[in-house]
This record gives structure tokens, C-alpha cells and sequence, in this order.
């Protein structure tokens, strides 16, 4: 399944599906349309959160104040935005 992104206003919004306590970070592939984000961090305290966007920015090559995480904080499935000149990158990492 391909990843399901929406372009709007210079910033392109897409799923994550985040997979906490993994045994390592990584960030690829995709789940119900959505990116396969796993971090080692537990969701508690936002620990889970801040991996998931470190890990992110790392992967796409930006800095981590421009991951922003616009729904879903307290879940598994959240809905994310990064800048639209990441697309590129963004769409292969699903296809990893």
C-alpha cells in the first residue's frame, strides 16, 4: 500500500503508524497508508514523541522543529506535516 500525502500550503501531511519499545529506531515502510515510524522510546512523558520526531527529521534530512505532529499526540496513529520539498524522500522511505 502506498502512502496516503496531502500537499497543502507548502507542507505535505501524511499518517504515521509509530510503533513504541521497538528494539531498534527505524523509520520506513508503510501500514494502512500510513509511514511505519519504530522508536525504542516508551510513550510516557512524550518520550515516544520527541523519538518520533527526531527519528523522522533525521530520515528526511530537516531539522526536527520542522516535523510537526498535528493530531494523534497521545496514540499509535498520528497525522504529521513536514515541508513539501521532503516528498520526494518521504514517499521512499514508505516504499523501504
Amino acid at each position: 500500500m502506498t502512502l496516503a500525502i496531502q500537499v497543502r500550503g507548502g507542507r505535505v501531511t501524511f499518517g504515521v503508524r509509530v510503533v513504541p519499545r521497538a528494539a531498534r529506531t527505524a523509520v520506513g515502510g508503510s501500514r494502512d497508508g500510513a509511514l511505519l515510524v519504530r522508536v525504542t522510546a516508551a510513550p510516557v512523558d512524550d518520550a515516544a514523541n520527541e523519538a518520533v520526531v527526531a527519528a523522522l527529521a533525521r530520515a528526511l534530512g530537516v531539522a526536527p522543529r520542522d516535523v510537526v505532529i498535528e493530531r494523534g499526540g497521545h496514540g499509535r496513529r498520528k497525522v504529521l506535516s513536514v515541508p513539501a520539498d521532503t516528498v520526494t524522500r518521504l514517499e521512499a522511505l514508505a516504499r523501504t
